[in-house]
């Protein structure tokens, strides 16, 4: 796992500097702390910072292919680099090392931008081809591996692995988008068409941008996409049997490394299945993780012992005060542009404990957006059953009606909180899955900005890009819609974003088997009822998993990674709830209505209303605002 960065003139070549170049690095040293490289020609440099896994004396980058024709800084692994070096080999490629990064050369020489469809596994690369005077960049299918770019005012184009490098650059603006702060406050992050930074955009998973001299800046191109336009139609049996068997290849490929390997390990279905994979797998006990809560609710230390128990792992658990709150700032500095995912904290914790004996750590992330296991996604999948039988003529009034006069009974058991069922039956399919996976509603939102923010957002809401997505899915389903949301807007903006910031800060590789493109698209064909069935998510997974985990693993409630931020924010953070209204940060980007954002702190201390959420998320703006130097 590393960090690049580079500078490319889009008209004249320009001298590039590479101190420059190495500053920008630097800003990213712990995405590489084992080395770095510097790279410059006629109108491009490229930069690198390493951390050693595959090949620790042979791979050095910047580098340049067989023939000096070709440099490349690449971030990620290729879990079929092998296979890939013994086809080009028969081509004609000469290899002077034995890394995945000279594969990606010899790749791109033989077949160009094709070489992207054949490379299996995480990425993000700057490949520059001094014949063709052109630059590649491109980014995996599912966007494990981020990527960032910005055009700057002396005709180049600046990228990076985080927001970060590019901030190095003097040339960078600091300006917010205010568009960014909608979506922000919609979603708990920035999704991927837009930055926090005017000008700054991140390319999106499965996309590449080929650049020439002279040519200016061009749209991106999309390589791969998941499809839910077809169903298999095999037995469950046969597709039970495939299944399991996409699933150990995905492991077993993800296990090569030259330095130590572990996982982590939560005790629920996804990591324990890997971590029953991997010790199939291996010839030694598996090195695993666990972080866990002095609080009962939210411990989960010993599902996750019974699961290591079982296959005889090497386990290291850990048991932390959810009361971490004395972080904050340094969790808002990981993530450059405010990030309000709280299972962001415990997920440093873990990557924390688990790089204190790993390198490289396989986690559990990818099997709920692949095969339906959000409890919103099965919701949506009954909603949408019962909405099809009521005509859209009636559901709007009727549901709309009840929807209104429910109250919203926060303090509620689950099961009395009907409020926003109602109201999604009384939408599109669409839309209600976009107010399921929302944290505020527009309403919620325009009652928390100033008028002048108003005018400075105009027409723009957050949900619109969400039901685009979704509108122009290759589905067939309001399920598959759903899950092809997940899959394209809410993992790799959130879900993967967490997981990459968290490990690199501690500079330890993550890796995501559950997210084997092979998996994901087979996944993406099964029928509905092997995917949702009696009120269970990924059912088929569960099914095959049976001959390698208990019931108890497989069938107990989700718990996840959380905290207690409602407790928080009533207790030992009810000042800084508090503070929010007369934050300097905030009152002086002029966004939000002082006077609600003061009865909004008062509601939720007073245990009136759970505004924990919301609260957070403004809190973690005025750390990430503070933290880029704006307010």
């Amino acid at each position: 796992m590393c960090g690049i960065v580079g500078l490319y003139h889009l008209t004249t070549p320009k001298p590039v500097d590479p101190a420059r170049i190495e500053r920008m690095c630097d800003a990213m040293v712990h995405r590489g702390p084992d080395g770095a490289g510097v790279w410059t020609a006629p109108g491009v440099g490229l930069g690198h910072r390493r951390l050693s896994i595959i090949d620790l004396a042979g791979s050095p980058q910047p580098m340049h292919s067989a023939d000096g024709r070709a440099a490349i800084v690449f971030n990620g692994e290729i879990y079929n680099y092998r296979e890939l070096r013994s086809e080009l080999g028969a081509l004609g490629a000469r290899f002077h090392t034995q890394g995945d990064t000279e594969v990606i050369l010899a790749a791109w020489q033989h077949w160009g931008v094709d070489c992207l469809s054949r490379l299996h596994g995480m990425f993000a690369f700057a490949l520059y081809d001094l014949g063709q005077r052109s630059l590649l960049l491109a980014r995996d299918r599912l966007g494990v591996k981020p990527l960032h770019y910005a055009p700057l005012s002396d005709g180049s184009l600046a990228f990076a692995s985080e927001l970060k490098g590019l901030l190095a650059h003097p040339l960078l603006r600091r300006e917010i988008d205010p568009l960014a702060v909608e979506d922000y406050l919609a979603w708990g992050y920035v999704p991927d068409h837009r930055s926090i930074l005017k000008g700054v955009r991140k390319l999106a998973a499965g996309h590449y941008l080929l650049l020439r001299h002279g040519g200016g800046l061009p749209a991106p191109v999309r390589w791969w996409e998941p499809s839910f336009a077809e169903r298999r139609r095999e037995s469950a049996a046969d597709l039970e049997a495939e299944l399991v068997h996409h699933l150990r290849e995905a492991v077993r490929s993800r296990m090569e490394a030259e330095v130590p390997l572990g996982a982590f390990l939560s005790g629920g279905v996804d990591s324990s299945s890997v971590v029953a994979l991997m010790a199939e797998a291996s010839n030694a006990p598996v090195s695993t993780c666990t972080i866990g809560f002095d609080v009962a609710a939210l411990d989960e230390t010993g599902h996750a012992r019974a699961v290591a128990e079982r296959y005889g792992t090497d386990h290291h658990a850990r048991v932390v005060s959810p009361d971490d709150f004395g972080a904050i700032d340094q969790l808002a500095a990981m993530f450059d542009e405010p990030f309000a995912d709280a299972s962001a904290l415990p997920t440093w914790r873990v990557c924390q404990l688990a790089r204190e004996t790993v390198t490289v750590a396989l986690s559990g992330d990818g099997a709920d957006e692949a095969l339906a296991g959000y409890r919103r996604q099965r919701f949506h999948a009954h909603e949408d059953r019962l909405r099809r039988l009521v005509p859209q003529a009636l559901r709007a009034p009727l549901f709309g009606t009840l929807g209104a006069l429910y109250p919203k009974a926060d303090w509620a058991p689950r099961p009395l909180r009907a409020k926003t069922t109602l109201l999604a039956l009384s939408e599109g399919a669409d839309a209600a899955y976009a107010r399921a996976l929302a944290i505020t509603t527009p309403a919620q939102r325009d009652g928390l900005y100033s008028a002048e923010f108003r005018r400075l957002r105009g027409d723009y809401r957050a949900e619109q890009p969400l039901l685009d997505t979704m509108a122009r899915a290759p589905a067939r389903s309001a399920l598959d819609r759903a899950q092809y949301a997940d899959l394209t807007f809410w993992l790799p903006g959130d879900i993967l974003t967490k997981v990459d910031r968290t490990s690199m800060a501690v500079s330890l590789e993550a890796r995501e088997p559950l997210l084997d493109h092979r998996l994901v698209e087979f996944a993406a064909r099964l029928p509905e009822r092997l995917r949702v069935r009696g009120g269970q998510g990924k059912w088929l997974m569960k099914q095959a998993m049976r001959r390698y985990l208990p019931d108890d693993v497989l069938f107990r409630p989700k718990q996840g990674f959380v905290l207690p931020i409602a407790d928080w924010f009533r207790g030992p953070l009810a000042p800084a709830a508090r503070g929010i209204a007369s934050s300097s940060v905030l009152g002086r980007t002029g966004w939000f209505d002082p006077a609600r954002l003061a009865a909004l702190a008062q509601a939720h201390i007073a245990g009136r209303s759970d505004h924990s959420r919301v609260l957070w998320q403004l809190l973690m703006l005025e750390r990430s605002l503070a933290g880029l130097g704006i307010g």
